[in-house]
């Protein structure tokens, strides 16, 4: 894999490999943006009915050693055991942002999704893991594994497992080396790596979503559904067999643009649909005078006046703004509403090419916002339309 700085291949030198399996504790402990996590995991406490251990950084050490003796692990493709390896060791970054006392208990609800919205800003904005098609996959994988680690435990119980099993595993459409059995695994390795007394039950209930996975035809892969639009259906809840290719009755393709301010949407969309009609964000608030930092509720009611307009006449078009969040559901769904087909274009560029960009553009957000936006990125995932693409450039 190439990378875009050393410090990058420092990162992944210093995560276990063959032939010894060992973490390079030293050189993760001395890098700044690692060590301020390491103290705030230090310094939080866990529940000793559940963590006998202690603090959370006892914890991730020990989930960090537990997974390096995992089969699942050492037999794992070179790129999603440094996923695994590197998710193990941010697995809990949220905890301490998370944790609370309710009932006399600790507790760390979301902590999932939090580590992983801050694993995202650390491995981008520290280690340089963006703006490169396999540093930006490879992050996400690493991203997905974190936001999601506590799935399997619950997984074979929820009311439809096997559709929410689908839905995760097709991450790895766009982050090959995310998988449902490498999620297992870092499972395997946070029950392993704690004191306490239900571990075995903990284990029998991974197992269990492992025969899930399996049963769903996704465990390793995601599943090979008959057509996309026979995915999104299946994935907006309807009554579909995977296997049967429905007929796509939209009238066309809207594009739904996603990415960070001076990421170059406005390029992109000039190469790729000249043709096209824009609903551009940028162009409202121009045009109304409005600031990026200004109340933005009369710029979105424009928008999606005009998005509707091209609606009712079938007509396709590209909808441009930031759409950063999984809120951009709101607008994917009022599209499909009027039967269009979504296709949701992902942009990234490095993070100082992207700052240089932004500073340059007459609009530039203020960089402490342009920040909070990276701090709130989700990318998109394959479940939320039609088609997903990320392009790194």
């Amino acid at each position: 894999m190439s990378a875009p700085d050393d410090v990058y291949r420092a990162l992944l030198d210093a995560l276990p490999g063959p032939p010894d399996y060992l973490y390079d504790w030293a050189w993760i402990e001395a890098q700044p943006a690692l060590a301020r996590l390491i103290r705030a995991m230090a310094e939080t406490p866990q529940e000793p009915a559940f963590h006998g251990e202690g603090d959370v950084w006892t914890h991730t050490r020990m989930v960090c050693e537990a997974l390096t003796g995992l089969p699942g692990f050492r037999e794992s493709p070179p790129e999603r055991r440094q996923a695994l390896a590197l998710a193990a060791l941010l697995h809990d970054i949220g905890k301490p942002a998370c944790t609370r006392t309710e009932n006399g208990r600790l507790v760390s609800p979301h902590h999932g999704p939090v580590g992983a919205a801050m694993a995202r800003t650390v491995l981008w904005t520290a280690f340089g893991l963006c703006g490169a098609p396999a540093a930006t996959a490879f992050r996400e994988a690493c991203c997905c594994l974190i936001r999601y680690h506590t799935l399997p435990q619950h997984l074979y119980d929820q009311d439809d497992p096997g559709r929410r099993a689908r839905r995760i595993a097709c991450i790895g459409e766009l982050a090959p080396a995310f998988s449902l059995s490498a999620l297992i695994t870092l499972g395997e390795a946070d029950a392993l790596g704690r004191v306490c007394g239900d571990r075995q039950a903990l284990l029998d209930d991974l197992a269990l979503s492992r025969e899930t996975a399996r049963e769903a035809g996704c465990a390793d892969a995601p599943y090979p559904f008959a057509s996309a639009y026979t995915k999104r259906a299946y994935f907006r809840g309807g009554q579909v067999w995977p296997d049967q290719a429905l007929y796509d009755d939209s009238f066309g393709e809207v594009i739904l643009m996603c990415g960070l301010p001076g990421v170059g949407k406005d390029t992109f969309i000039r190469k790729r649909w000249p043709e096209l009609p824009v609903v551009s964000m940028d162009d409202i608030r121009r045009s109304q005078g409005i600031r990026p930092t200004d109340n933005q509720g009369r710029v979105a009611q424009a928008a999606r006046e005009q998005a509707r307009a091209f609606l009712r006449q079938r007509r396709p078009f590209v909808w441009n703004a930031t759409s950063l969040t999984a809120l951009r559901e709101q607008q994917v769904s009022l599209f499909e509403r009027y039967g269009a087909r979504v296709r949701i274009v992902y942009l990234e560029t490095c993070y100082a090419e992207n700052l240089r960009r932004n500073a340059d553009r007459p609009d530039a957000v203020p960089e402490h916002v342009f920040h909070r936006m990276l701090d709130r990125l989700e990318p998109p995932l394959p479940d939320e339309a039609a088609a997903v693409e990320w392009i790194a450039h």
